[in-house]
């Protein structure tokens, strides 16, 4: 198969996922015919019907059509899984859905977001961007951004801006114009082994880039990302460094905050840009921002019209989203799953709330990663005022020794008073509304189905603090 031409007729496993709705998206935009299932119903795929798609809660050979081209899986569907095990019997090929995206961003001139955190923000910061310049990227987005009401997109333009997963070496399949890389931490070393290796697939991430025109968007205030820049530069890359570090090309100079964000300026090899004020919190959104202010300057686009389109940003779903608020209590979600985002995302919050409480749940994912950060883990979390563990959310894995949430609760360096350890899904609610008082911030945060607690927690708020 060379392209999208190619595909009549796809059936994607697992189709309700952030990657896969938005795959499915973008299929149904070429006209292909799709399918798909899922475990459960849900948002995405209630849309996805809408627009056309065949949808089926549950999984089994029969909902292969006889005249399916393709079927597309992810590293999340087991080998047993009888969609797949069905396919591969009839011949039919299994696609990953890194190279069925390849295959519609073929025509492209791709912009790959990669690193280990931020990737999500700055790929929508750089979609929304683009934007306000006068264009219509296509996107595909690990999550559905609020300026774009969706995930994934087919535009008219010849862009396509895509968030690169390194967490199955995914980003290894695209020929982009242009990349970043906002960090590279260790993580993900469940496929990758070691830190080395992952090392080396950023600097390969990198090597892709075009040779006529194409450049690295690279970070200046993180080691690792550090490391890509100078062996990129001693391969002949393009390299482009932004950061608050004085020799960053595009360098971040925080003025102060404002509203829920920060005011901010870059200076671009002396000379200043002007000032942009973001409407969401964090200092590290700050500098997920100036990466998307390089990049686009670096594709031709005027600073001006960028910077309007960063300050005009509001976010994405599962980063710092507002949830609700009862009672003076507000309620937010964010899917921080390593010890730097939750740092990041903890202090952000800590300059949000003002004077009042950061009463937070956090739930780990994967066992691995537990295992390897259960310390980290816990002197973040201690940035929070009440803290509320539960237990690893790793479905079908086998637990690792010591790898546990109570382990991590024990890591907590708060007052016990403060700190509690909750291995019941249904009590973690009451906990976080019990906590909770008038001028709090609540927040919920990991990779697994914690997001799901916000109505239950803002429905107990209103039980026990409206009537007071």
């Amino acid at each position: 198969m060379n392209g999208v031409a190619d595909l009549r007729r796809v059936h994607l496993v697992g189709v309700g996922g952030a990657g896969m709705s938005g795959l499915a998206r973008l299929l149904i935009d070429r006209g292909v015919v799709v399918s798909g299932s899922d475990m459960r119903d849900s948002g995405r795929l209630q849309t996805l019907r809408a627009q056309g798609a065949t949808v089926f809660i549950g999984h089994d050979a029969e909902h292969l059509a006889a005249d399916i081209d393709a079927v597309v899986d992810t590293p999340i569907i087991p080998d047993d899984n009888p969609e797949i095990v069905a396919a591969r019997e009839r011949g039919i090929p299994v696609l990953s859905r890194a190279e069925a995206l390849a295959m519609v961003m073929a025509d492209h001139r791709v912009i790959g977001v990669g690193g280990t955190h931020g990737k999500t923000t700055t790929t929508s910061m750089i979609t929304v961007a683009l934007q306000h310049c006068g264009v219509d990227p296509s996107f595909a987005i690990g999550s559905e951004v609020n300026d774009l009401g969706s995930n994934a997109h087919t535009g008219m333009g010849d862009f396509f801006v895509v968030e690169a997963d390194e967490s199955d070496g995914a980003f290894l399949h695209m020929a982009p114009a242009a990349v970043v890389v906002t960090n590279v931490e260790p993580d993900h070393l469940d496929h990758w082994g070691d830190f080395a290796a992952l090392e080396d697939a950023f600097d390969r991430f990198v090597d892709l880039v075009t040779p006529q025109g194409g450049f690295a968007v690279v970070c200046l205030d993180q080691g690792g990302s550090v490391a890509v820049a100078e062996r990129a530069r001693a391969r002949g890359t393009t390299v482009v460094t932004y950061g608050t570090d004085p020799a960053a090309d595009f360098r971040t100079e925080i003025l102060g905050s404002e509203k829920a964000g920060y005011r901010f300026d870059v200076i671009h090899r002396g000379v200043r840009l002007g000032d942009i004020v973001l409407q969401v919190p964090g200092r590290h959104n700050a500098l997920n921002a100036t990466a998307a202010l390089a990049t686009c300057v670096g594709l031709g686009f005027s600073s001006g019209d960028v910077r309007a389109g960063l300050s005009a940003f509001t976010g994405t779903r599962r980063r710092f989203e507002f949830r609700g608020e009862v009672a003076g209590v507000r309620v937010y979600d964010d899917y921080a799953h390593h010890p730097t985002e939750l740092e990041a995302t903890l202090t952000a919050a800590r300059e949000f709330v003002g004077d009042g409480r950061l009463v937070v749940a956090f739930q780990a994912h994967h066992y691995y990663r537990t295992a390897m950060f259960s310390r980290e883990f816990g002197e973040a979390l201690g940035i929070a005022d009440d803290v509320v563990v539960l237990e690893v959310f790793a479905p079908g894995e086998e637990p690792i020794p010591g790898a546990s949430g109570q382990a991590m609760a024990a890591n907590v360096p708060l007052p016990v008073e403060h700190v509690v350890f909750e291995p019941s899904w249904s009590r973690v609610a009451g906990h976080l509304a019990d906590r909770a008082r008038p001028g709090d911030l609540v927040m919920t945060l990991g990779a697994g189905d914690i997001s799901l607690l916000g109505p239950e927690v803002l429905a107990l708020l209103r039980e026990r603090l409206e009537d007071r």
